[in-house]
């Protein structure tokens, strides 16, 4: 691939998660796309954790086995079933699903989840209120707040030429309780933990846009200060604004670029690591 040609070097250095949402691993076009850019950027000596949600797959196995989703302001109520559920889909469908695509682009992945290693040590979330649930406290059940990482599993893995792929489960390292957890929250945490040079997050948003009804006003570059401004005079609005408020804090915890990309075509992985900016918005520090 012409981008990533004569980039070994600079990618050795690198290191680089990249979260998946669930809606791009069900996706098998637009999998294989990424599958065969993430192969790349392995290949030129990039060392990459790919991290994936899986909601969406999720509802409807939820729903296909009887079990109506439970939702409080956006967020999934994770009883016992919805458990098993989440199991199902991110440590097993979706998993393997995505580490077959990468096997078939010419990777080596490793198909992991919290409970391996346990790579997310993870404590059952207490109560808590929840903006838009109102001022009661709100147990979500099995879900689970990340106390930190096995990096060393990682370390292991990319020094023997493998690609971790990452459910979105978490564990209690002492009692080896499974746990839900937010995959955006998972991707931002490991990409801190390991003071990632790059945190990439898949989505089905095209990057920031100046206009949400105008795909061309995308923005292709935000500092800190340019994000908050538009933040504060509306350019930056709705869901939107907690996916940038997450990511300017991983940016301050001292991960090096996060950029918001959208709808992939061949290549547009490796020019996003390459070339800040040619696909999707760029948040920087500065």
């Amino acid at each position: 691939m012409a981008v990533g040609a004569g980039a070994g070097p600079a990618a050795a250095r690198m290191r680089c998660v990249v979260k998946l949402g669930g809606e791009v691993v069900g996706a098998a076009a637009e999998l294989a796309i990424i599958a065969a850019d993430l192969a790349t950027l392995a290949q030129d000596g990039a060392h990459i954790a790919v991290v994936h949600g899986g909601g969406a797959q999720a509802t409807e196995l939820s729903r296909r086995l009887g079990l109506e989703p439970r939702l409080l302001a956006g967020r999934r109520v994770t009883d016992e079933a919805t458990l098993d559920v989440m199991k199902m889909v991110l440590a097993g469908k979706l998993n393997v699903d995505l580490c077959g695509a990468l096997i078939a682009a010419g990777a080596r992945p490793v198909g992991l989840h919290g409970a391996s290693g346990p790579l997310i040590r993870a404590h059952k979330r207490p109560p808590r209120a929840i903006s838009g649930a109102g001022p009661e406290l709100v147990d979500l059940g099995h879900v689970g707040d990340v106390d930190g990482f096995e990096l060393a599993l990682l370390e292991t893995l990319w020094a023997g030429g493998w690609l971790p792929v990452i459910a979105t489960l978490g564990a209690d390292p002492v009692t080896g309780e499974a746990y839900n957890i937010n995959g955006d929250l998972v991707g931002n945490q490991l990409a801190t933990a390991l003071r990632a040079d790059k945190l990439l997050l898949v989505t089905s948003t095209a990057g920031v846009l100046a206009d949400v009804k105008d795909p061309a006003s995308r923005l292709a570059h935000l500092s800190a200060a340019e994000a908050r401004a538009a933040i504060a005079d509306g350019r930056i609005s709705g869901g939107m604004i907690p996916k940038i408020e997450e990511s300017l804090a991983t940016l301050e915890s001292g991960v090096g670029e996060i950029q918001i990309l959208g709808r992939l075509g061949a290549g547009d992985l490796v020019r996003a690591v390459y070339e800040p900016g040619a696909v999707g918005t760029a948040l920087s520090r500065t």
